[in-house]
């Protein structure tokens, strides 16, 4: 089979979709459950719960494209019935503040993945931009047992590095990096060092290879990456833990206006500099140019397609990249 047929036949998971206000973008790409942020990064109890109010009356609105998934079942149910798996997910845990009971709370209204911290401290352990690169909280290691204890997914993809290793040392269930490459191959402060990668696997989890463009790029501001880069990343991980331990997660955004994320970008280079300053001073702070020079949106998802195929993957590995090891995994995660 071509790599045509390959993708078309493909089932495929993104690990995450930072912002998401239609479904189209997504069926571009042939995607067939996606780990959406359906909150803001910093949002505190009220604005998280409004958030999910708001995507749980999208979906229940008449002819909705989209199907909650709960349960590896769900994905499949949803690819069925020609909709769009939805994995509601976060990317800060500032949402709990220091109330455990809030995370079955959440479980039960359909959040299903949960980043511990969003590159700054929060109660449970710091995040990967925190200087002091400190360990995971007392009250953290009661947050990781409740996880477990309840079926919540754990993302350590903007985790500090101490906190995480933590975690994978701590966690009954498998944890998950949804968007992270490593730092051997481009040194940015998102990425992750080689032993966490490793304890992560270690686990039974996943890292979900991105291809954000500040986390593949190879320092030249000369050169925007390119899918290239994004394999070199692909080729380390996989090296390092095995296919069975690898996924997609491309830290895309699926919208309709591209602007519209406009202010989250922003965000990034002035709440974070470390983290993107460089990058924005080579290729300037725009969101059409995060991404690499030859796959910057779901719709040229084909694009890896065609690349693993031209570097000798297997159909089976393609397929377990793209959703099978996710399949696996986070059916060992949510089944209590």
């Amino acid at each position: 089979m071509n790599a045509k047929g390959i993708h078309e036949q493909a089932l495929i998971i993104d690990g995450l979709v930072f912002r998401c206000d239609s479904d189209e973008p997504l069926r571009r790409g042939n995607v067939s459950a996606v780990n959406i942020t359906v909150s803001d990064f910093n949002a505190d109890f009220e604005g998280v719960s409004d958030d999910i109010a708001a995507w749980l009356a999208r979906v229940a609105a008449p002819g909705s494209p989209w199907h909650i998934v709960e349960t590896v079942a769900d994905i499949h149910a949803a690819r069925a019935a020609g909709k769009i798996g939805l994995i509601m997910g976060w990317q800060n845990m500032r949402g709990i503040a220091d109330r455990l009971d809030r995370i079955r709370f959440f479980h039960r209204l359909g959040v299903r993945l949960m980043q511990l911290t969003y590159n700054e401290r929060n109660f449970i352990g710091d995040g990967c931009l925190e200087p002091a690169d400190g360990a995971l909280s007392l009250f953290g290691r009661r947050v990781i047992a409740e996880m477990n204890k309840v079926g919540m997914a754990i993302d350590l993809s903007h985790v500090g590095h101490r906190t995480a290793m933590d975690v994978a040392a701590l966690s009954a269930r498998p944890v998950l990096l949804t968007h992270a490459n490593s730092k051997t191959i481009t040194d940015a402060p998102r990425n992750k060092h080689d032993a966490l990668i490793k304890a992560v696997a270690d686990t039974g989890g996943l890292i979900g290879a991105s291809v954000y463009g500040p986390m593949c790029w190879n320092g030249d501001p000369s050169r925007r990456p390119a899918l290239e880069d994004f394999y070199r990343q692909l080729e380390h991980i996989v090296g390092l833990v095995g296919i069975e331990h690898v996924a997609m997660g491309t830290d895309f955004p699926a919208v309709t206006d591209l602007d519209s994320v406009a202010s989250v970008i922003q965000m990034t280079l002035d709440r974070y500099p470390t983290a993107i300053t460089k990058y924005a001073q080579a290729f300037g702070n725009d969101v059409r140019t995060r991404y690499p020079s030859d796959c910057g949106s779901h719709a040229e998802l084909g694009k890896i397609t065609d690349l693993l195929v031209a570097k000798g993957w297997s159909t089976a590995d393609i397929n377990a990249f793209y959703s099978g090891n996710y399949l696996r995994v986070l059916d060992q995660i949510w089944t209590t």
